[in-house]
């Protein structure tokens, strides 16, 4: 159950991270941004569950979830006084990153259906 919940978290989380890459991969159909609209409410959800799932989980792999879930929950970390200037210098360090760790857990994802 937590592997499939983890391969759903993984798709939905590098559609997310990668969209700018994505969008270029899909030309003028705009599918990958029409997806991402609609998980974009759930980033928040889908970050908490890219941080904790991979914990029951864990394998060398699971370190690239994790940190896709820190760049979703970015937004959030002011809402964590005793952890927000780490986590803030954290996020900084990954963000030229995003679009790759994105495709990276995109890629993951969809082998994690397999």
């Amino acid at each position: 159950m937590v592997g499939l919940l983890l391969t759903i978290a993984n798709i939905s989380g590098g559609i997310l991270l990668g969209l700018a890459t994505l969008d270029k991969w899909d030309g003028e159909s705009n599918f990958f941004n029409k997806i991402a609209g609609v998980l974009a409410p759930f980033q928040t959800i889908i970050g908490g569950a890219l941080v904790v799932l991979p914990i029951f989980k864990f394998s060398l792999l699971s370190i690239i979830s994790i940190l896709g879930g820190i760049l979703l929950l970015t937004h959030v970390f002011g809402k964590v006084p005793a952890l927000e200037t780490s986590l803030r210098q954290l996020s900084a360090k990954l963000m030229p990153f995003k679009a790759i760790i994105g495709i990276a857990i995109l890629v993951l994802g969809i082998l994690g259906l397999f």
